[in-house]
């Protein structure tokens, strides 16, 4: 469930995660990256995990922050975790070494900067539209015979949405 209630924590599990992934690329060259069993699977499920906090923050919380490329993140989790055979470690690893800093010093910042007690008794902000490159997924993925409420979970489309595809 996406409430405003959980958007802190939700931010400092993204926080630590990224940490995790900063400190086990640390010394690696892609190289070495994708050589290293251990320290590649590790990266991948940590970058999972932020991902998943991402797409938990509440809509609000991302429509109020749009410096954060949020669709992006979530993308790397959703293709973490469903598109797993079709990974591709150079995108990981400059996933690890460029984004995931960037994104650590976005979320310290909010954590930092938000209000929490005047946040979370804010009323929620329920005007929901499609993002283009998740309508353009959940047409391929409904062309190629996906579940809807697969597709429903990925996109975060309604399955009402869905159907009019």
């Amino acid at each position: 469930m996406r409430e405003r209630a959980r958007d802190k924590g939700r931010l400092e599990d993204i926080l630590e995660y990224s940490n995790n992934v900063t400190s086990l690329i640390e010394g690696h060259t892609f190289e070495t990256f994708v050589c290293d069993k251990s320290a590649y699977y590790s990266v991948m499920k940590n970058v999972e995990i932020v991902g998943e906090a991402a797409y938990m923050l509440s809509k609000a919380f991302k429509k109020a922050h749009p410096a954060t490329p949020w669709k992006t993140v979530q993308g790397m989790r959703h293709v973490l975790v469903h598109d797993y055979a079709n990974i591709v470690s150079e995108t990981l690893f400059d996933t690890a070494v460029n984004g995931i800093p960037e994104l650590r010093q976005q979320v310290e910042k909010y954590l930092a900067e938000t209000d929490w007690e005047a946040w979370e008794t804010l009323p929620d902000d329920f005007e929901d539209t499609a993002d283009e490159t998740m309508l353009k997924l959940a047409l391929k993925m409904k062309a190629k015979g996906y579940p809807v409420a697969d597709i429903a979970e990925i996109t975060g489309l309604s399955t009402e949405e869905i159907a009019r595809l």
